[in-house]
């Protein structure tokens, strides 16, 4: 009653502020969320710390928006990256670097985990921002201009930022219990027989 009290004086938890999603693969709806017995909209995607989380966390809208996003800054910013563009090579990657780069990585360790296909939109994206950086002509492949650049690829950004697994070598073998019949009362009573 006092967290109904304390959410009705602050104005905290307004269900026309909020939104409902369940994660799950099924293809059926929950039941609906009250709060205050108003019900909370459910929906399939929402936003959340700039993430875009859908209802089966496949993250295509997330990268979908971060390209639009990217694009949108790329635009912005073709008279110094682009292919005419007067400022040095390493000028332009710092640019690359610091503006553009923060961009697609921010949440790399949640949406690390989505498909190869969707992760590739962003590798598109890298690979054709690259080549009008280094004003590359047609035929230099990916791999060459990466490795020139000394830029990874989008699939190696992401194990790097994932925290290593946990060295289970050091830890001492868990012991599995003993089965002690003293403290079983039935097995007192058929030992005592």
């Amino acid at each position: 009653m006092q967290i109904f009290i304390y959410c009705k004086t602050t104005c905290f938890g307004c269900p026309a502020k909020s939104a409902h999603i369940t994660f799950t693969t099924r293809h059926a709806t929950c039941p609906p969320v009250f709060l205050h017995t108003t019900p909370i909209p459910a929906k399939d995607d929402v936003k959340y710390l700039g993430l875009h989380l859908n209802r089966k966390l496949t993250w295509r809208k997330h990268i979908q928006t971060k390209r639009q996003h990217l694009n949108l800054k790329l635009r912005a910013m073709s008279w110094l990256l682009g292919r005419r563009s007067k400022l040095s090579l390493s000028n332009k990657l710092l640019l690359y670097k610091c503006i553009l780069k923060p961009v697609w990585t921010y949440g790399i360790q949640l949406w690390g985990c989505a498909k190869p296909s969707h992760k590739q939109i962003l590798q598109c994206f890298q690979s054709k921002i690259l080549g009008s950086l280094a004003d590359d002509p047609w035929y230099v492949s990916n791999l060459q201009l990466h490795t020139y650049l000394g830029i990874p690829f989008v699939a190696a950004e992401i194990f790097p930022s994932l925290p290593p697994p946990p060295d289970r070598t050091s830890q001492p073998p868990r012991r599995c219990p003993i089965y002690a019949p003293q403290h079983c009362p039935a097995a007192k009573a058929s030992m005592a027989i």
